[in-house]
């Protein structure tokens, strides 16, 4: 495994939400990488023994300030249930459930997770104006996740 590899590697790490990772390589390559030490480990046992190299990473900022972060304060969200894979249709070809403006009610379904085979319809927990989706067909989405903001 080269530099050029092993940097990709680091820098998908940085942008991903997961915290810890760990590989092994046939090769007898280890690559193990943790965000909250900040630290990356790589341990190649190929032709010079244990060679372990140390990368400091740094983990994206979340201190960017939005210019519409009062307005989006306003917003109520819709967030996911369970995880699972986001449908905004009931079918390939159905019309979505809601589109950006559309006025919704509370009981309204407004997508579908389909978690373990299951298909469970989601439904707004309060009456408002779509302002935003955001998933698209077929991401995964995690417990507690925002589906759709709503003013």
């Amino acid at each position: 495994m080269d530099y050029k590899d092993i940097k990709e590697i680091v820098k998908d790490m940085g942008e991903s939400k997961i915290d810890e990772l760990k590989i092994e390589f046939p090769d007898g390559t280890k690559i193990s990488m943790k965000k909250n030490d900040q630290k990356v480990i790589y341990k190649s046992e190929e032709n010079e023994g244990n060679n372990v190299q140390s990368v400091n990473i740094q983990a994206p900022s979340n201190n960017v300030k939005n210019e519409n972060a009062n307005v989006e304060e306003n917003y109520k969200e819709i967030k996911a249930p369970m995880v699972g894979t986001f449908y905004s249709k009931s079918s390939p070809t159905a019309k979505p459930f809601v589109n950006v403006g559309d006025k919704i009610k509370k009981g309204d379904v407004v997508c579908i997770i389909e978690a373990m085979k299951l298909m469970n319809e989601i439904e707004s927990e309060f009456d408002g104006e779509v302002v935003e989706i955001c998933k698209k067909d077929e991401d995964m989405c995690e417990y507690g996740e925002c589906l759709f903001k709503i003013k």
